[in-house]
This record gives C-alpha cells, structure tokens and sequence, in this order.
C-alpha cells in the first residue's frame, strides 16, 4: 500500500451508471487482493444517522465531530455547521493507507476518470470533449464521436485492467 493513494474517479450526470460501476469496480479491485477505499460526492444534504440514535442527539446538540467507534467499524461525522465544503485535498487526506482511492461525482477534480454514460441518465451532454481529465468513457450504448477508449458500462474487469494500467497499481 502506498501512502500517496492511487486517485481514479468516475464521473457522469445523475443516473449515469456512477454507483452501479463504482460498486463493481470495488467488488473486483478487492477479488484482486487491493484495499480499494472511496470517497463520493453528494450535491444534496444526507445523513448517515438515524434520528433518535445516541450519535444523532450528539450532532444535534452541537458536536462539531462525532465518531462512533464498535468491534466492527468506526465512523466520523463532522457538522460543517455553516463553514465551507471541504476541498477534495483535504477530504482526500483523511484516508487511510490503500492501494486506490475510486472518487465518485467530483466532476470537476483534476484527476484521471473515466465518464459514465447511460440512456436514462438525466442530462445526455458529453462531458469528455471540455474534460481533459477523462481518459475513457463506459457506456450501456454506442459512443462513436470520440476518440477515447469506449468500454461496455457492464464490462467491468475491463474497466478494472484500464483502471489499473492508467494508476499504475501493481499485478496482484
């Protein structure tokens, strides 16, 4: 593992395919002995918490961090609390050691991604032609208008090998 992670990212418009690939990608990355982490990106407010839960009361009664610690995992959650969005740097810096880092959203990051691309998506406009970050494109129809790597959206150990290629992750 390295302590400068791997960085590859997937971006695409809403219902693009980002979660379905992304899930794929971390399901084969970790079949291949890695230690894949993810960071994703929301454009909307979410909780992870439930209401009522003992974390929850201690958000809501002013903890700017709440860490929730078992025998099985732990989590942190920060409250912004009207400040900033953190950068990506410094989300990116919170992770711990591990062979690739897969960012889902973070359209605009300036890090190698490939551009999901799926019929029902929501908006249909390329982002690869204004992106020179995006090194390929998956897609569940025909792309012909580029001269990028086009992959099957489903043929992920495909996507797997190009991933791997591009970060420069070592043979398992």
């Amino acid at each position: 593992m390295s302590e400068t992670p791997r960085i590859f990212g997937i971006s695409g418009w809403k219902n693009s395919g980002k979660t379905g690939l992304a899930v794929r990608l971390v399901e084969e990355f970790t079949r291949r002995g890695y230690r894949i982490s993810t960071i994703k990106h929301a454009h909307h407010d979410f909780d992870i918490d439930k209401v009522g839960a003992d974390s929850y009361r201690h958000r809501q009664a002013g903890a700017a961090e709440v860490v929730i610690v078992s025998g099985t995992r732990f989590a942190i959650m920060h409250e912004l609390r009207g400040g900033p969005e953190p950068s990506f740097e410094a989300i990116l810096a919170r992770i711990g050691p591990c062979d690739l880092v897969l960012i889902e959203g973070y359209k605009r990051e300036p890090v190698p991604k490939i551009e999901a691309r799926r019929l029902e998506a929501k908006n249909r406009e390329p982002l690869a032609p204004s992106d020179p970050y995006i090194m390929a494109i998956a897609a569940d129809h025909p792309v012909d208008d580029t001269t990028l790597p086009v992959f099957n959206l489903d043929d992920t150990q495909a996507i797997a090998d190009f991933v791997a290629k591009v970060t420069g992750l070592p043979t398992r």
